[in-house]
């Protein structure tokens, strides 16, 4: 796919609109320019005072979101694009701050960034083939760890970050960290009935039962301990060799 060609597939149903990424070849990685269109759509759709409820899902039924393009992160794809700053947070800070519901519908593979940014939105629901990992240890940075221990508890959300091991689908609904599990064709029209019913409600009194229960869950102190730690940690020796590591084993290259 070229990069003049879509990465974020827009469709919308009365007030619930839908993003899916869209770079299947790479399992949906997060390239600078994937997500600087994702970001542009989904600010577009929470400035947009007719939009009650967004979704974030991959195309097709293989991935979510792979995570960051491992190629582009360590120098092995040249003139790569730059992705825009958009300030604290970035593209997960976009979704952060979106007033309205954001589920995501996780239909396959959902690991490091892909993983990170599903913890971010209101809503998780998954399809019975996918998978969850959080490598940020493996590769010496810090992944989710501001905003997993509310989904799942401190203990487990040390286990999954410390270890980094991959789980299924199964355990994800198990442990909290996704609501309900379908058939892989079945997921998206569980989205959109979800979104629709969201829809249906007091806009107004779905975004306040948000915004406190954001505040009662999320702690601004640990977010901005994260971002620091990664700071410090991204491009140190180690994390470098770490990743370079990593993305021979994943890429072959």
């Amino acid at each position: 796919m070229s990069e003049s060609q879509s990465l974020v597939i827009e469709e919308r149903r009365g007030a619930v609109v839908c993003l899916a990424l869209n770079r299947p070849e790479r399992h949906h990685a997060l390239s600078a320019a994937l997500s600087d269109q994702l970001g542009d759509a989904i600010l577009r759709a929470s400035e947009d005072p007719e939009v009650a409820a967004i979704i974030l899902t991959g195309t097709g039924e293989k991935a979510f979101c792979a995570g960051g393009d491992m190629l582009e992160m360590s120098g092995v794809e040249e003139n790569a694009a730059v992705a825009r700053s958009r300030g604290a947070g970035g593209l997960f800070g976009v979704i952060a701050k979106a007033p309205q519901p954001v589920i995501a519908a996780v239909n396959g593979y959902c690991f490091g960034g892909g993983a990170r940014m599903a913890i971010g939105c209101d809503i998780r629901i998954a399809s019975t083939n996918a998978s969850f990992r959080l490598p940020g240890a493996e590769y010496g940075l810090v992944v989710a760890a501001a905003s997993l221990p509310r989904l799942v508890g401190a203990a487990r959300a040390k286990e999954l970050i410390f270890t980094a091991r991959r789980f299924d689908a199964q355990e994800a609904f198990d442990y909290g960290l996704v609501t309900s599990l379908h058939q892989p064709g079945e997921l998206m029209e569980a989205a959109w009935a979800m979104g629709q019913t969201i829809a249906g409600m007091s806009r107004s009194s779905v975004q306040e039962s948000k915004r406190v229960i954001d505040t009662a869950t999320l702690s601004d102190d640990a977010r901005h301990m994260e971002d620091d730690a990664n700071r410090r940690l991204r491009g140190s020796p180690e994390q470098v060799a770490r990743f370079r590591d990593a993305t021979k084993r994943v890429t072959g290259r």
